[in-house]
């Protein structure tokens, strides 16, 4: 099937959904199987959203067991691969770098499973801010980090000597692609979901999102 922005490549970065791994910081609220379901309610939100907009291909990035059913049952095997590097930065450069190197692939953009607010739209923009000449474009996330990043190009420094996991990694950033001269472009802050407060916010959604409801009314 052809897809909208052929030159675009789309990494869907995701944790293995292992049973007390995931959305650690949702215990509290939801237990360790609740946090597990939730997490599997996301990815596969996302997956499918990738699917049904047709807009590029895109390929899933799995910190570990890239051959893990759930996995499979989301992504085609041919285009899972597992994460590479000792750090988040890392693990997105590396992700970047052998992307780019793929037939006819321009510019990665790399996303996670987080932020339920993301919708075709969102990352569209993404694409046509890279289409319109800027180097990078950036979804900030309401905590201090990002939901988004596109690059046109490999570029290692913009990862270095950032703690990964605070609320400064956007700003961390900022001031890297203003070091390195790069021209980038902003988007709308979007939320995601990882701490129990955030799980509230579900049902602000609209439209509301299949799957989720279950876990709105226990917040």
């Amino acid at each position: 099937m052809n897809v909208k922005y052929s030159h675009c490549q789309i990494a869907l970065f995701a944790k293995e959904p292992v049973l007390g791994r995931v959305k650690t910081r949702l215990h509290p609220a939801l237990g360790v199987h609740g946090a597990l379901n939730i997490y599997k309610v996301l990815l596969g939100r996302v997956s499918t959203m990738l699917k049904r907009s047709n807009l590029a291909n895109w390929s899933l990035w799995a910190n570990s067991n890239a051959s893990h059913e759930f996995f499979l049952n989301i992504c085609n095997s041919k285009n899972i691969f597992n994460q590479q590097g000792a750090d988040l930065g890392q693990k997105m450069n590396f992700a970047i770098t052998q992307t780019l190197t793929q037939a006819g692939v321009e510019q990665v953009i790399v996303i996670g499973a987080d932020c339920p607010a993301m919708d075709p739209e969102y990352l569209e923009s993404a694409i046509l801010a890279l289409d319109a000449g800027s180097d990078v474009v950036i979804g900030p996330a309401e905590d201090g980090g990002y939901v988004l990043i596109g690059m046109r190009c490999s570029m290692p420094e913009l990862f270095e000597g950032i703690n990964w996991g605070s609320g400064e990694v956007l700003e961390a950033t900022l001031l890297k692609l203003q070091e390195l001269d790069v021209s980038y472009q902003l988007l709308s802050p979007l939320w995601d979901v990882d701490r129990p407060e955030d799980l509230a916010r579900l049902s602000e959604l609209s439209p509301s999102l299949e799957g989720f409801e279950g876990f709105v009314k226990t917040c």
